[in-house]
């Protein structure tokens, strides 16, 4: 395997993969919606002809496919896109795959799960709460029909990205930067963050197997939303900070689409296979800070 097509690798798992990618020797095209980079080509998966084009010109090994709307309150406004590309789009590369028998490589979420759950593994059945958990469901269904040969990898909660991470982290971060001292968290939402720089390694060492079929890619542990807040606080070096405990409820009119409890995952098919090579969270999290305290 050598030449590997990346989709929307303009986003913070895109930032992270291309790199790592590059690094390890493989001939990468990466395209996204939103050239970002130089190193990115044009492509909108929702149009079937131009990705297929795209795709019999380069005639790549693999396929990863991480182009996605991901803001859960977009998604539920924009109902019509959301499907599109999120389903749509994801159908679409799944056929391409199919026609030149490619295997695909399907990034997906822990937001395919209601959260009723304290944890999940690959063998508990979804059941997504919102739009966003819905299209991504319902291409994991799509790939699973298409394809014999296929990865879907549902990832935790994302951290990494530098400059493109627009999650909770980036937002803690900003606002100790900014002077802020006094903090209100959620401590009624529970997950596993995802370092994309892990994500990435073990992306690398799944796809050079014959091992296809439905993984959990999340960091070991799991956390509250406050218990990460605390920690970068903490590496931040931050003094004198106070952290309001608040529920959802608190953030309801800027946040206004329903959020599983628990997005735990645990990643026992990695775990099975032997090539579970993520690592605590809190070790990523400090990583991840001292790299960009250092940029």
């Amino acid at each position: 395997m050598n030449k590997v097509f990346i989709t929307g690798c303009g986003g913070m798992l895109g930032s992270a993969v291309y790199p790592f990618f590059k690094e390890k020797g493989y001939d990468v095209l990466a395209t996204d919606i939103d050239l970002n980079e130089d190193w990115l080509e044009y492509l909108d998966v929702r149009d079937y002809k131009q990705a297929k084009d795209i795709t019999d010109k380069f005639q790549p090994d693999i396929i990863l496919h991480l182009g996605a709307l991901t803001s859960l309150e977009y998604c539920e406004n924009h109902l019509e896109e959301a499907y599109k590309t999120n389903f749509t789009g994801t159908k679409n590369i799944a056929q391409i795959c199919r026609e030149q028998d490619i295997p695909l490589v399907y990034i997906s979420t822990a937001g395919v799960f209601d959260g009723k759950k304290e944890v999940y593994n690959e063998d508990d059945t979804p059941n997504p709460i919102n739009v966003y958990g819905k299209t991504k469901l319902y291409a994991e269904i799509a790939v699973e029909n298409l394809l014999e040969r296929y990865f879907i990898v549902r990832a935790g909660w994302m951290v990494g990205g530098g400059k493109k991470d627009k999650k909770f982290v980036s937002y803690i971060v900003s606002q100790a930067r900014a002077g802020n001292r006094i903090f209100n968290i959620v401590d009624d939402k529970f997950g596993v963050p995802t370092y994309t720089e892990d994500f990435s390694k073990n992306l690398n060492v799944l796809i050079n197997t014959d091992f296809y079929g439905l993984y959990h890619m999340a960091c070991s542990g799991n956390a509250s939303r406050l218990e990460i807040a605390e920690h970068v606080l903490n590496k931040l070096g931050v003094k004198g900070y106070k952290i309001n405990p608040v529920s959802s409820e608190f953030f309801k009119e800027d946040f206004p689409v329903q959020r599983a409890t628990s997005e735990i995952m645990v990643n026992c098919n990695l775990s099975k296979r032997d090539i579970n090579h993520m690592r605590d969270w809190r070790i990523c999290l400090s990583e991840y800070l001292e790299k960009e305290s250092q940029k």
